[in-house]
C-alpha cells in the first residue's frame, strides 16, 4: 500500500464572507458513471438510521457553490454524482487527484513510479472530520456530497490501481490508456478504454444521457436489485463494524483490479464472454459493498 501520510487536501476559499472547504473535481477517469454512483447511493440511503437520514436530508437542502449544479441534486441519490458534475468548472481542476488512489503494479519488471501527493483515502478522512467536528453547515453540506461520491469511487477497482509496463512507466492512468473495442449501437465495434468500460458496469449500469446527463431515477432500482442479488450485507468480509477503514477499502479494490479487471484481457481487443461475466459479477459486488459501507459510515457519524 502506498504511504498514507499525505499533505492536507483542502484549502480555504471565501464566498460572501462564508468560508468553504473546496475539496475536489472529477478526474480524467470518472469513478463509475452517474448510474453506478446512484446505485450505490440508493443502497445506502435505504439503510440509514432515522437520525442519519434526517441529517443528510437537512444538509443536502443547503445551497452551496456552484449553485447551478447543486440545485439539480438535492436528494441523496442525485447528490452522488455531484462531484463529477463539477467538470466544467476549472477552479476545481487542482483537486482532480482526490477521486482516486492509483496504486501501481508492474507486469514486466518496470520500476514503479513515485508516490502521488494526494489521494481519495485522505479525502475521505478529511471530509469525515468535517462532518464530525465542523460547526459550519455549508462546509458540512459540501463534505457530505464528497463522501457520498468518494465512497463510490473508492470501490471502483480502477480508482485504486494503475498498470505499469515499459510502454507506460507512469502507469496506464487507472485503465484510461488501456484501449478496448466493444459493440456499438450500430452493431459495429467501437473504441473505448478499460476504465470507461468499468465505469459503465460492463455495459449494464443505467447509462448517462447527452452531455453526461444522469440517468432517470426510475432506472436505478432494477439495476440495484441485480447488484444486491448474491451480495448480502451479512458477508463478514464487509467489516461493517469498521466504517472508517478507508485504506482497507482501497487495498481491496486494488486486489480486485489485479485479479479481475486486468486479468484475461488484451489491450486493443474485444473482451471475451468469460471476461464480461466475471467483470460484471465483480462490478455489481463493488456497487453493493460501496452502498453497505456508505450507510455504515454515515450511521456511525450520526448514530
Amino acid at each position: 500500500m502506498k504511504n498514507m501520510n499525505r499533505p492536507k487536501l483542502f484549502k480555504l476559499a471565501t464566498t460572501l464572507g462564508v468560508v468553504f472547504l473546496l475539496l475536489c473535481t472529477p478526474t480524467l477517469s470518472l469513478g463509475w458513471g452517474a448510474g453506478g454512483h446512484m446505485m450505490t447511493a440508493q443502497i445506502a440511503f435505504k439503510r440509514l438510521n432515522r437520525n442519519a437520514k434526517r441529517k443528510t436530508i437537512e444538509l443536502l437542502a443547503i445551497s452551496i457553490p456552484p449553485a447551478e449544479v447543486t440545485s439539480k441534486s438535492k436528494d441523496f441519490v442525485s447528490a452522488s454524482h455531484w462531484a463529477d458534475d463539477l467538470r466544467p468548472f476549472p477552479e476545481f481542476d487542482e483537486f482532480k487527484v482526490r477521486h482516486f488512489i492509483d496504486i501501481p503494479f508492474s507486469v514486466d519488471g518496470t520500476p514503479l513510479p513515485a508516490d502521488e501527493p494526494d489521494n481519495i483515502v485522505k479525502a475521505l478522512e478529511d471530509n469525515v472530520d468535517i462532518l464530525k467536528t465542523s460547526t459550519d453547515k455549508k462546509a458540512q453540506a459540501q463534505a457530505l456530497r464528497f463522501i457520498i461520491h468518494f465512497v463510490g469511487d473508492i470501490h471502483q477497482p480502477l480508482h485504486a490501481a494503475t498498470r505499469v509496463d515499459a510502454a507506460h512507466p507512469e502507469g496506464d492512468r487507472g485503465g484510461n490508456l488501456f484501449k478496448l473495442k466493444i459493440p456499438g449501437t450500430n452493431g459495429k465495434l467501437k473504441d473505448t478504454n478499460l476504465h470507461s468500460y468499468w465505469d459503465g458496469g460492463i455495459g449494464s449500469f443505467p447509462p448517462s444521457g447527452a452531455n453526461f446527463a444522469p440517468p432517470a431515477l426510475s432506472t436505478i432500482a432494477p439495476a440495484v436489485a441485480l447488484a444486491l442479488k448474491g451480495n448480502p450485507a451479512t458477508d463478514p468480509d464487509l467489516k461493517l463494524d469498521e466504517p472508517f477503514n478507508f485504506s482497507d477499502w482501497a487495498n481491496e479494490s486494488f486486489e480486485v483490479a489485479k485479479d479481475v479487471t486486468y486479468k484475461g484481457i488484451q489491450s486493443g481487443k474485444q473482451p471475451s464472454a468469460n471476461y464480461k461475466r466475471d467483470a460484471l459479477k465483480a462490478a455489481r459486488k463493488r456497487i453493493a459493498w460501496g452502498g453497505y459501507r456508505l450507510a455504515a459510515l454515515l450511521n456511525a457519524i450520526w448514530p
